[in-house]
């Protein structure tokens, strides 16, 4: 189960500034797996996954931007009902909490990732490996 390099990042909340952000991205061939953005306080709070993430912490210097790297696991869940109730649920029965979620797809298959902030990242891999192989048709 992969564990992935996620970004953090904190830009003004105002029209335009993640569209800068991310066309600076594309720009230097960088590809954006999951994305998640909200307001807060006036500033945006911007969450991704790319393909490349030393471009990324490239780019990301060169606008002069605050942001901060975390790991994080990802898992790619087969596109039917219940599915994330089931992973979701094995790693609360493991006392994981996950403190956020948001989606994206998986680079040259376009399959349905989550990405999942979790308080153990190296045990929630583990289970979310086993709950990929009980998943499987």
């Amino acid at each position: 189960m992969p564990v992935a390099k996620e970004f953090t990042v904190l830009m003004d909340d105002r029209p335009g500034t993640l569209g800068k952000v991310c066309q600076a991205l594309a720009n230097r061939n960088v590809n954006i797996l999951g994305l998640e953005s909200f307001p807060i306080g006036g500033k945006s709070v911007t969450r991704f996954i790319v393909d490349n993430a030393l471009a990324a912490k490239m780019v990301l210097d060169n606008e002069r931007l605050t942001y901060v790297e975390a790991e994080i696991v990802q898992t790619k869940l087969p596109h039917r009902p219940g599915e994330i109730a089931r992973v979701a649920s094995r790693l609360g029965e493991a006392n994981i909490n996950i403190n956020y979620a948001y989606c994206g797809l998986e680079l040259g298959t376009n399959m349905p990732l989550v990405f999942l902030g979790v308080t153990e990242v190296s045990k929630a891999a583990q289970i979310l490996e086993q709950a990929a192989s009980a998943a499987k048709p």
